[in-house]
């Protein structure tokens, strides 16, 4: 039996959105972030990070710079309870036309192979377009949460969201109630 898991956009929807992060002592956790996972943890899912990063590919910062950001996120959670099971970056320009940008399915399928879950089984979080957009191409019962451009973006995608949130304790409550 598959473990069911919640994938999750890391910048405005885990941590603040700081533009093109690459300096890990700027990595802070949004408001209930952690309360909310450890909540979906709680219910015994799975967490895995889905996140663009295409400040590599624009050549603003290297791979270690993301790579110590999402390693300082996933200390903060860790500080709090919070375990997640895989980080997933698609270091890709827009323009570069891979399959691993979000809302392309290559990042879904890959943390799919590796951490062993089916993803329409699955809730992918996000508070961008490209976030559900993923989530619908691959399945996944999807959330927008209000928290970094979630609110901005609310009028263009929430319409295309399964259900939308203020933040990821308010997520948590709603795949709770979907249980």
């Amino acid at each position: 039996m598959f473990k069911r898991y919640v994938l999750l956009d890391r910048d405005g929807t885990i941590i603040v959105d700081k533009h093109y992060l690459h300096d890990p002592d700027e990595v802070e956790l949004l408001p209930q972030a952690a309360e909310g996972l450890k909540r979906m943890q709680g219910m015994g899912f799975g967490l895995a990070v889905l996140t663009n990063q295409s400040g590599i590919g624009r050549g603003y910062y290297d791979k270690d710079s993301v790579l110590a950001c999402n390693q300082r996120m996933i200390e903060l959670l860790a500080a709090q309870g919070v375990m997640i099971d895989g980080v997933f970056f698609c270091p890709h320009e827009p323009k570069a036309g891979c399959d691993c940008r979000k809302p392309k399915p290559g990042l879904m399928q890959r943390a799919a192979t590796e951490l062993d879950f089916d993803p329409s089984q699955a809730f992918m979080i996000g508070d961008k377009s490209a976030d559900i957009g993923l989530g619908r191409k691959t399945g996944a019962t999807t959330i927008l949460v209000r928290t970094g451009k979630g609110a901005q973006q609310e009028a263009k995608c929430g319409h295309r969201a399964d259900h939308v949130c203020d933040d990821l304790f308010a997520a948590a409550l709603f795949i709770e109630s979907c249980l």
